[in-house]
């Protein structure tokens, strides 16, 4: 049994074998990143247009991390705060992009000094949803740094390191009566040890805002 720094109490970690990576990965920062997988819960309140439509527990329901979204903006814009309502990145949409590109800030920053990544669909027709990211150092954007493959409709998606087959993070589809009656989609994202779990969560709310651009 590990004890999560972010939990209320000790949580569990599955019987399932993560190998962790050699050195942390850290792209928001070190704090973000556990020598042990972290099981995260998201929760989208579909009904709601305000502010905070996001929420990201642990698997005792603590929050971790909530999302803000900006209305009536040109782009669209959101803000991932931790518990305690600190900004930690702003996320935002490249206008007229043909790959729907999303530039990722620390804290409630636009300038390209705070730039610490962006991503970019892996191709302009997709069945299946391909993103790839890049971190801001990689000017040149000829290899990227991440990549997330899978199927956003079935909440199934894995986030590889580069173009490798070494896994990072994975997303799968929450099941829960309650959640459904409540008007909430939720699904769960496993982060593997010593991976950075806020730069994962970005990338959770980018795909779910690609998806959102799908449907209009």
């Amino acid at each position: 049994m590990a004890t999560d720094p972010t939990a209320a109490g000790p949580v569990t970690v599955p019987a399932a074998a993560y190998q962790p990576l050699p050195n942390p990965m850290t792209v928001v920062g070190p704090q973000f990143c556990a020598q042990y997988p972290v099981d995260l819960v998201i929760v989208k309140k579909m009904m709601t247009i305000s502010d905070g439509n996001f929420a990201v527990t642990d698997v005792n329901g603590s929050v971790i991390f909530k999302v803000k979204g900006t209305l009536l903006s040109l782009r669209d814009h959101r803000v991932l705060l931790d518990a305690a309502g600190k900004p930690i990145v702003s996320l935002q949409s490249k206008m007229l992009s043909m790959h729907r590109r999303w530039q990722v800030f620390r804290g409630e920053s636009s300038d390209p000094k705070d730039l610490l990544f962006s991503t970019k669909l892996s191709s302009i027709i997709q069945l299946k949803t391909g993103l790839d990211v890049f971190l801001a150092a990689n000017t040149k954007e000829e290899i990227c740094d991440f990549k997330l493959k899978g199927s956003w409709f079935d909440r199934s998606c894995t986030v590889y390191a580069g173009n490798s087959n070494t896994i990072i993070a994975q997303m799968h589809k929450k099941h829960n009566v309650q959640s459904v009656v409540l008007g909430k989609d939720t699904f769960a994202v496993t982060v593997y040890p010593n991976v950075d779990y806020a730069f994962i969560v970005a990338l959770i709310v980018i795909l779910d805002e690609i998806n959102d651009d799908k449907k209009d």
